[in-house]
């Protein structure tokens, strides 16, 4: 289950608003964070930067982290706003600082990374009380959109995987075909 990664040559597919914010709004993402005054925050798996963008409009810093490089030269010749710090990485071997960020958030690629080792390093570089705030397709779903089901985790499984971190958990919540979770981490 899990860990499949985007193909890059589809980037454009990233970049269809009334497609992207059918499964997760704008305002779901950038939400959470409103309370926290937003500051330095990470988005994991980045991709294209589709999702960054509406986040950096109010964040002091945001890191748009990704493994393939080539979904940041896509940004890149998107254009990339002043405030976004284009990162290679994988999400288990953070470049960050213990505490740097005061947030992170995935849109539609926690099922890119799930694994015991990068939820514990994104634990690690969040301050503590920092908001860990995931969107994803959902196990439950009909595998019409997004990654095949089996690749998918449940609701269920996401929450207490980031439990089993010790991230406090907010919020879970199934949905059609994604799910989401805000949760704190400890």
């Amino acid at each position: 289950m899990g860990f499949h990664t985007f193909d890059a040559d589809g980037a454009d597919r990233l970049e269809r608003p009334a497609v992207r914010y059918r499964w997760v709004s704008a305002e779901e993402v950038v939400g959470p964070f409103a309370a926290d005054a937003f500051g330095v925050l990470a988005d994991l798996g980045s991709g294209t930067g589709f999702y960054t963008d509406d986040v950096a409009e109010h964040a002091e810093t945001v890191y748009g982290v990704d493994v393939q490089s080539e979904m940041h030269e896509y940004y890149r010749e998107k254009g990339v706003p002043e405030n976004v710090d284009l990162v290679a990485s994988d999400v288990s071997d953070l470049p960050f600082a213990d505490g740097e960020l005061d947030g992170a958030f995935s849109t539609m690629t926690y099922h890119e990374f799930a694994s015991p080792d990068a939820i514990e390093e994104v634990a690690r570089v969040l301050r503590s009380d920092g908001r860990f705030v995931v969107f994803d397709w959902s196990a439950e779903g009909d595998g019409e959109h997004g990654p095949p089901v089996d690749e998918r985790f449940a609701v269920d499984d996401a929450r207490d995987a980031l439990a089993d971190a010790g991230f406090d958990v907010e919020r879970a919540e199934a949905r059609t075909e994604t799910f989401g979770v805000v949760a704190r981490s400890p």
